[in-house]
């Protein structure tokens, strides 16, 4: 066998142990009820894509980074404790195909749980929107599909990037208890540390010109910086960069690499 069939077996039972999971789906539920309440809230649906990315980007940030943890918060710490890291470690299955196999199929379970209330907020936008709506703000800026599209893969790198830590983190707890106690810091960290140790920093050096860079280096901050640059501003002419683009994609890149790196050393380790 392969490592390309390892990964794949690995792959499938992951994904199959997903589908046997009602808890999941009513983490799919909860999380369209959510993004579908804020938007028709704000009037965002009615007045095109952007005025409905606006209304949802707050609840979006949140919402992937708690939905990755829930994810991927056990998914090496259970091995770990039922002791199958160390029968799988008598098996030809190297620490990549296992840890590759077991992060896609979550991958693939959180794009479900993130992506499909997306779309389907996208369809009821395209339905819903009136054609006035495609021009908007006195005529500054158009709106377009295109941009909401833009809007989801964005998302996609964001929450691929947070499901990365969460399995670093599971990785490293080495028991429930702990696991779960990390996802929770690491969440906080994630979601509102990391921004608020960048403000902070303002005190002790680090100037508003150089803001947009440092914020830009966070995952939160890359994403945001990314929506704000590539969806929002493109939508409405003459306004200036949020943070430098090149350095929030490379951002998130990093995290993503760094903490797959370690995620598999961890569990190498482990």
């Amino acid at each position: 066998m392969t490592e390309g069939n390892r990964f794949w077996t690995v792959f499938v039972r992951e994904v199959r142990s997903a589908v046997r999971t009602r808890t999941y789906l009513a983490l799919g539920l909860v999380t369209g009820i959510v993004l579908f309440g804020l938007a028709h809230a704000g009037g965002g649906p009615a007045g095109g894509y952007v005025p409905t990315v606006v209304d949802t980007l707050v609840a979006v940030e949140v919402l992937v980074p708690t939905l990755a943890f829930a994810v991927g918060y056990r998914a090496i710490a259970d091995p770990a404790v039922r002791g199958e890291l160390d029968i799988l470690d008598t098996y030809p299955l190297s620490t990549w195909s296992y840890v590759g196999g077991v992060y896609a199929g979550r991958a693939l379970l959180l794009l479900t749980i993130v992506v499909v209330p997306l779309l389907a907020l996208g369809i009821n936008v395209a339905t819903t929107a009136g054609p006035e709506t495609t021009v908007f703000a006195s005529h500054r800026g158009v709106d377009s599909p295109f941009l909401f599209i833009r809007f989801i893969a964005l998302t996609v790198l964001y929450a691929l990037s947070s499901l990365t830590i969460a399995f670093l983190l599971s990785a490293l707890a080495g028991s429930r208890g702990r696991a779960l106690v990390l996802a929770l810091a690491g969440l906080l960290v994630l979601t509102v540390g990391s921004d608020l140790a960048v403000f902070a920093a303002l005190d002790t050096g680090v100037t508003t010109g150089t803001l947009g860079g440092a914020l830009a280096m966070t995952p939160a901050g890359a994403y945001r910086g990314l929506v704000f640059d590539q969806v929002l501003y493109v939508a409405v002419l003459g306004r200036s960069a949020f943070v430098p683009t090149w350095v929030a994609a490379l951002s998130l890149l990093f995290w993503w690499g760094l903490t797959f790196v370690g995620a598999m050393l961890a569990t190498d380790a482990a």
